[in-house]
């Protein structure tokens, strides 16, 4: 469903770039010769057969010309997302986490949703794989619990159901992906940032990246599978610290652990990175079964729902929030 959604998107997009495209080609073939009788009349004593004018009046296209396609590719780039950015590089397409809506690349629905579309039009490209990254320190903070607040305060029955069934699919998202997703963790991940990782191929982290799931410090239940995957790789007692103690574990903690795949120096971060992503070519294997992850899936985003749905779970995100301003 939500791939059609992103098809129908796609085509208004489309239509939006085609005029803009049309505006280009149309408007510097007429307006060009204005820009020269203007300049003309302007400066009288000058001859409009002058090598040196010539030169000057094409500069002037080629600024009018070069401001229209800087235009269209903003169109184009806003028409299409928002909040994160998609790259087409050779064998690959990188999405990046750069929310203009939200601190430190927190989701929200809408964000998730924006992830979900880049990912169904990967799924139908020529790339061989995905990266995934994020733009500043952070590489994402989780939900968004300042929205979740906003939203549940208004409409509690109704926005639970909307959110908990948003985080289903943006989970399902990955789970169903077919192609090998590597992802690039610049910074801390927290959250539902940190819980999709299992989900992923490769993970690589920069020395600078932490992960922590302070699930039961906000007293919610865990999200993104993490509830199976996360026994499955780090071993219960240690899973059982992140899920329910909120234990932060540093990149290299990680690491040992199985959580993430390698580990580099900030300072080398990017271009480890993008060197690598290009050598990645062959098809990984989860190693964890699609029906069991959306079963699991399934039933965490249902007691998120109950859970958000009832008094004391927004009273426990108001806690949450109110020490969190209080640290600060």
């Amino acid at each position: 469903m939500w791939c059609e959604e992103a098809a129908a998107e796609e085509a208004w997009c489309s239509s939006v770039l085609g005029f803009d495209m049309f505006l280009l080609e149309n408007s510097v073939s007429h307006f060009a010769p204005l820009i020269l009788e203007g300049s003309a009349l302007t400066n009288g004593g000058l001859n409009l057969h002058s090598p040196v004018k010539r030169k000057l009046e094409a500069e002037k296209d080629y600024v009018f010309d070069k401001r229209l396609r800087y235009s269209v590719r903003q169109n184009e780039s806003n028409c299409r997302f928002r909040d994160i950015v998609v790259r087409k590089e050779e064998g690959f397409t990188h999405i990046l986490l750069s929310s203009q809506t939200s601190d430190n690349n927190a989701l929200t629905p809408e964000i998730m949703k924006e992830v979900r579309r880049a990912l169904c039009n990967a799924a139908t490209d020529d790339s061989k794989l995905l990266l995934l990254s994020a733009v500043g320190s952070v590489f994402c903070s989780g939900l968004d619990y300042s929205y979740l607040i906003g939203r549940l305060s208004s409409d509690r029955r109704k926005e639970s159901t909307r959110i908990a069934e948003a985080i289903r699919d943006f989970v399902k998202a990955f789970i169903q992906f077919k192609k090998p997703i590597v992802v690039a963790i610049n910074g801390p991940a927290l959250g539902l940032g940190a819980s999709i990782l299992p989900l992923c191929d490769i993970v690589w982290a920069s020395e600078k990246a932490w992960f922590q799931t302070p699930y039961a410090t906000i007293r919610l239940t865990p999200a993104g599978c993490s509830s199976y995957t996360f026994p499955q790789i780090l071993g219960v007692a240690l899973a059982n610290e992140m899920l329910f103690c909120g234990r932060k574990l540093t990149a290299q903690e990680a690491c040992s652990r199985g959580l993430v795949s390698q580990v580099f120096w900030p300072t080398t971060f990017s271009q480890e990175v993008m060197l690598r992503v290009l050598e990645e070519s062959k098809c990984l294997v989860r190693s964890f079964l699609k029906s069991v992850l959306e079963d699991v899936n399934e039933k965490e985003c249902l007691m998120l729902k109950q859970l958000w749905g009832s008094s004391k779970g927004l009273d426990s995100l108001f806690s949450y929030l109110q020490d969190k301003i209080y640290e600060v």
